[in-house]
């Protein structure tokens, strides 16, 4: 078995030694040199109410930060109720398809979006006012640009996530 290399060695841990990575990054979530100035990180510890959630990642969408949506929908997935995981899950995989986008991988963007669509699926009628609907019609649009190599343009990576009443 060949040694961890230098780098793994010094990667930064949590409290419970899980690796965290407390580099800066830039608006799409990609590390920025140690010392640079970034985004704000959203804290790992985040566990807000539903609707909370909901309004802070629509913000984090509506200034094109989809990988800082990610994670606050990631927060609420791991920090949610049992039932409502696998919608909260799709919901952090959906923003993550959209931050694909963003970066160029279509690849990775179309395998984000796909499992977001069938965890949106399968839950069914969402609570919280989620637009399960309208979120997978919008996964399949960009799906079918991306097979088709279609332009993609900044609106569409910003959706509702709530339904306006």
């Amino acid at each position: 078995m060949a040694d961890a290399p230098q780098d793994d060695l010094a990667r930064d841990r949590d409290d419970d030694g899980r690796a965290r990575n407390a580099r800066p990054r830039d608006r799409l979530g990609r590390p920025l040199p140690p010392g640079s100035i970034g985004v704000e990180r959203i804290p790992d510890d985040l566990e807000l109410p539903p609707a909370e959630t909901l309004e802070y990642a629509q913000r984090l969408l509506d200034d094109g930060l989809a990988f800082n949506a990610h994670e606050v929908l990631e927060a609420a997935w791991k920090n949610g109720p049992f039932a409502e995981k696998s919608l909260w899950q799709g919901l952090a995989q959906f923003a993550v398809g959209l931050t694909h986008i963003q970066r160029g991988n279509s690849k990775g963007a179309r395998t984000l979006l796909t499992r977001a669509t069938h965890r949106l699926t399968d839950f069914g009628p969402a609570p919280h006012h989620i637009d399960s609907p309208g979120l997978i019609a919008l996964a399949q649009t960009l799906l079918t640009a991306l097979d088709q190599g279609k332009p993609i343009s900044d609106s569409d990576l910003r959706p509702r996530l709530t339904s306006q009443h």
